[in-house]
C-alpha cells in the first residue's frame, strides 16, 4: 500500500517539514519513515543501532531527496531522550512518531524484573517524556502531531503479558487525553493500536503468532488516521479483533486474551 499524491499534500502541509521517529530501524517505525519519506518529509530517525540507522539512511536516499539525521541512543535512559531533543532543537519538527518498545511474555513470575522495569521505560517513560517535550513544541508552533504506538492488548489485562498490556494501556489512556487536549491548539495526537504484526516484535517478546498482518497492511491506514482519528486499528486483522472484543464484558475480555496469549506462549512451558 502506498500514500496518494492527495493524502502526501495532506500530512505535509498539515504537519511541515521535519518528522521524528524513534524505533526506525525495524517495524512500524520503518514502515512509517519509508512513508513520510516518500511523502517528502525530512527525518529524524532513532534506534539503538547505529548500523541499522546507516542501511535505513542508505535506502531512503536512493528513492527519496531528503535530509535525514541518525540520532542512536536508547530511549530507555534519560540521557538518550535528551539527545533526541537536542538533534531536534532548531529544527523545524512538526511531526513524532513514539513507536520504539518492545514486549515480554510468559509467567510474570518467570520474567526478569529488570526486563520488565525497562519495557516500562522504553514503552510508557521515553514516550511521556517526548510527548510531552514535542506538544510544547507542537502548542508554540499552533501545528503538529504525535503517533503514540499502543495495542489490541491495551484494551483489557491479560494473563501471560501482563506487564506489557499494562504498558500499552498506559499509552492508550495517554493518546486520548492528550488527543482531547492538543485539539484546540492544532495538534493531533493519534493512537495506534494493532493487532499482530509480522515484525521482530515477536521473536523478542517469545511469542509464536499464528496469524499477523504485514507491515505493508498497517502503515497507510495509520497515517490516513492522522488528524482525523484518535485511536486507529490499522489493517484487517486489527480491525476483527478490537470489534470481535468490544460489545464482551471486560471480565470476558480478559479471560479470551489470557486463551490467547497462553497459546502464543505454550512453547515456552515445553
Amino acid at each position: 500500500m502506498t500514500l496518494s499524491k492527495k493524502e502526501q499534500t495532506r500530512l505535509k502541509t498539515r504537519y511541515g517539514t521535519w518528522a521524528l521517529i524513534t524505533g526506525a530501524s525495524s517495524g512500524i517505525g520503518l514502515e512509517l519513515a519509508k512513508l513520510l519519506a516518500e511523502a517528502g518529509f525530512n527525518l529524524i530517525i532513532n534506534s539503538r543501532h547505529e548500523d541499522k540507522l546507516q542501511a535505513v539512511k542508505e535506502q531512503l536516499s536512493q528513492t527519496a531527496k531528503i535530509e535525514i539525521k541518525i540520532v542512536a541512543c536508547d530511549v530507555s535512559d534519560e540521557e538518550g531522550v535528551q539527545k533526541l531533543k537536542e538533534a531536534a532543537t532548531g529544527i523545524d519538527i512538526g511531526l513524532l512518531v513514539a513507536s520504539a518498545g518492545f514486549g515480554t511474555s510468559g509467567k510474570f513470575l518467570d520474567n526478569s524484573i529488570a526486563s520488565e522495569i525497562n519495557m516500562l521505560r522504553v514503552n510508557c517513560e521515553a514516550s511521556l517524556a517526548l510527548a510531552h517535550h514535542f506538544a510544547q513544541v507542537f502548542v508554540n508552533q499552533k501545528r503538529g502531531g504525535i503517533i503514540l504506538l499502543s495495542s489490541i492488548i491495551a484494551f483489557q489485562g491479560s494473563a501471560f503479558a501482563a506487564n506489557y498490556a499494562a504498558t500499552k494501556a498506559y499509552i492508550q489512556t495517554l493518546a486520548e487525553g492528550l488527543a482531547a487536549e492538543l485539539k484546540p491548539s492544532g495538534v493531533d495526537v493519534l493512537s495506534v493500536a494493532p493487532g499482530p504484526v509480522e515484525t521482530g516484535f515477536s521473536q523478542r517478546a517469545n511469542m509464536k503468532m499464528p496469524m499477523t498482518l504485514k507491515l505493508s497492511q498497517v502503515g497507510v491506514p495509520i497515517l490516513k488516521a492522522l488528524g482525523r482519528q484518535t485511536t486507529v486499528f490499522p489493517g484487517y486483522l486489527s480491525n476483527l479483533m478490537a470489534y470481535g472484543l468490544m460489545l464482551a464484558p471486560r471480565w470476558l475480555k480478559v479471560k479470551i486474551m489470557s486463551v490467547v496469549m497462553s497459546d502464543m506462549t505454550k512453547h515456552q512451558k515445553e
